[in-house]
């Protein structure tokens, strides 16, 4: 959760360093953002047990929505194959293994018992049984963000943070003409020197 707190104010940052505009991501054509919300949503919701799950898959399932229609723009292609790396790894083995080398290395020690009494439904700590950790939270990230992520998050955190900086650079959209859009300033920049022409020429 701090990883993702943290990824959209530096993706703003770095957007206004490379001389970008916030307002400009209002000008990307995203489609569907009501999927996007609701599988964001669902990861969060506070549901244990095998609810909890199918609350997970289906969140999954939304974003893959959300995703898939948004393909074209930048940072998704990414954010797509973060996706469906998490969504195999958690399907498989029923919830998110998490490394134990991770949680020590991240300094997340006192987390382990709660992992092990299986408090937290939606993660487990790796074990022997479990398939493909490698793709599970096995990635340590040290302080001060302290947490445990895996490939596919490291992907999909990617895709978002290109998606805001190259929507903050985004030009704004030209009319549907095919014009270019009206720029009062240099409208009155042209008519000055006309105006000036005829009133000399009397």
């Amino acid at each position: 959760m701090r990883l993702v707190v943290l990824t959209i104010p530096v993706a703003i940052l770095v957007g206004y360093l490379a001389g970008g505009r916030l307002g400009n991501l209002a000008n990307v054509p995203f489609r569907w953002p009501l999927s996007g919300l609701a599988g964001i949503a669902l990861q969060f919701a506070p549901v244990a047990g095998t609810g909890g799950t199918v609350l997970l898959v289906g969140s999954f399932l939304f974003l893959f929505v959300a995703a898939g229609v948004n393909r074209r723009l930048p940072g998704f292609a990414l954010i797509l194959v973060g996706l469906w790396l998490n969504f195999v790894v958690i399907t498989i083995n029923e919830g998110m293994p998490v490394t134990r080398h991770a949680l020590t290395a991240s300094g997340q020690v006192n987390t382990l018992s709660e992992l092990q009494s299986g408090a937290d439904t939606k993660h487990h700590l790796a074990s022997d049984q479990d398939a493909l950790v490698f793709l599970g939270d096995a990635i340590p990230i040290p302080a001060p963000i302290h947490q445990a992520v895996s490939l596919g998050d490291l992907l999909t955190y990617s895709g978002a943070m290109w998606f805001v900086i190259r929507g903050m650079r985004a030009p704004a959209p030209r009319p549907a003409d095919g014009s270019r859009a009206a720029d009062p300033e240099a409208e009155d920049r042209r008519s000055g020197p006309v105006e000036l022409s005829t009133a000399e020429s009397s």
